[in-house]
């Protein structure tokens, strides 16, 4: 593939890569950004065009002379499909390439009653989803999917998930794909929560760290505006850090593990051991929300613990943003203050001097928007749109 004198690629990709941004621009502007001739410009935006990829918008920018067509990124050309699968609950949507969502479902799911049930109900409710929004699924240009434990990205397949039995080295995007005919690309749940809430923070943000508080904990590292996902895709499995001073045991089978000291499991089973009733991270902060004081100091020293581990990551990893999401975030004001508290106190003056820790912008939806982010940047990076087109 021959480059532009600027680095940029000179298919069709490139161009769509440079509308992505949401600007409309003329013939003229894009062909100064791709260093390529008006006429080439012009051959390429008419396949884009055709492929409704871009449409030529409302607003001409005059010059004194005749006013000239501008061209625009057409987020509603296709749709993607979004699953946020948790231990218990699944997430879906449909969303535009612009990450709106168009239609989104809720709902009890087990994903221990493994992979073929599991995915069965997905893509039976993915399809009543995208009738209800007015779509078939010949619209939809990929599926995203986040699972509940580790994942080998570039296979989509689960690699000895903990709470996911019969799903290790399972074909999810094969599966999947062979059902909805479009292209299934899987992650672990945060990571695709970090591309979301990155997402929602801005490009002006290359370093964050986005922490999942629910039943058990995890992190999710976006570095230089790209995901880190590791060389075994294990990267950000913070839930299993020591905490000093604690012999709690872990359900990984070691002791004192951040996750057996302030995940949701845990502190529902502190309230348990006191004669509360309380099952799982959501009924924790329901019981603080109420007024109740033990659940309230359990969520406060659990934002603590968790900035302790936290304190360590921003010395080494100097962040700009941590994000902090999931049930247990739900809780708000006392996740963050005991998180803070600890962070501010234990990390070096330059790591924390332009640190913002704040609670997901996104809530529950997080995971869905992250999962059409991967989706989209996925299909439509320059050299995919290019091998459609068939320019190389």
């Amino acid at each position: 593939m021959s480059t532009a004198s600027n680095g940029q690629g000179t298919g069709a990709g490139a161009l769509l890569a440079i509308l992505r941004d949401g600007r409309a621009r003329t013939r003229g502007e894009l062909a100064q950004l791709t260093g390529l001739s008006r006429s080439t410009v012009s051959q390429r935006l008419d396949g884009l065009i055709a492929g409704s990829w871009v449409v030529a918008a409302e607003d001409s920018i005059s010059s004194g002379g005749r006013p000239a067509a501008v061209f625009a990124f057409n987020e509603r050309a296709r749709v993607v499909l979004a699953a946020d699968l948790g231990a218990t609950r699944a997430r879906l949507a449909v969303l535009d390439l612009g990450k709106t969502v168009l239609a989104e479902r809720a709902a009890e799911l087990h994903v221990d009653q493994g992979p073929e049930r599991t995915l069965e109900w997905v893509a039976t409710a993915f399809r009543e989803l995208l009738d209800g929004a007015g779509h078939d699924l010949d619209q939809v240009c990929g599926v995203g999917v986040g699972l509940p434990g580790p994942v080998e990205h570039a296979s989509g397949r689960p690699v000895n998930p903990p709470i996911m039995p019969g799903w290790d080295g399972f074909d999810v995007p094969g599966w999947l794909g062979a059902r909805l005919g479009a292209p299934v690309l899987a992650d672990n749940d945060v990571n695709i929560m970090a591309l979301g809430e990155h997402w929602a923070a801005g490009p002006e943000v290359d370093h964050l760290i986005f922490i999942k508080i629910g039943t058990g904990i995890g992190c999710g590292i976006i570095s230089g505006g790209r995901l880190h996902r590791g060389a075994q895709g294990a990267a950000g499995d913070v839930g299993h850090i020591r905490v000093p001073a604690s012999e709690a045991p872990c359900r990984c089978g070691n002791l004192g593990c951040l996750e057996a000291v302030a995940g949701g499991a845990s502190m529902a089973a502190q309230l348990r051991a006191a004669g509360v009733a309380a099952n799982g991270s959501r009924d924790v902060v329901a019981l603080m929300r109420a007024g109740d004081l033990r659940a309230t100091r359990l969520v406060r020293q659990a934002g603590r613990e968790v900035g302790a581990v936290m304190a360590s990551i921003v010395n080494f990893f100097n962040p700009s943003l941590i994000v902090i999401g999931g049930d247990v975030a739900e809780a708000g004001e006392q996740v963050l203050a005991g998180v803070r508290e600890t962070i501010y106190s234990r990390s070096l003056p330059l790591a924390t001097q332009h640190l913002g820790i704040r609670s997901s912008r996104l809530g529950d939806r997080a995971g869905v928007v992250g999962a059409a982010v991967m989706v989209v940047d996925h299909v439509l990076a320059p050299d995919a749109v290019d091998q459609a087109f068939g320019h190389h």
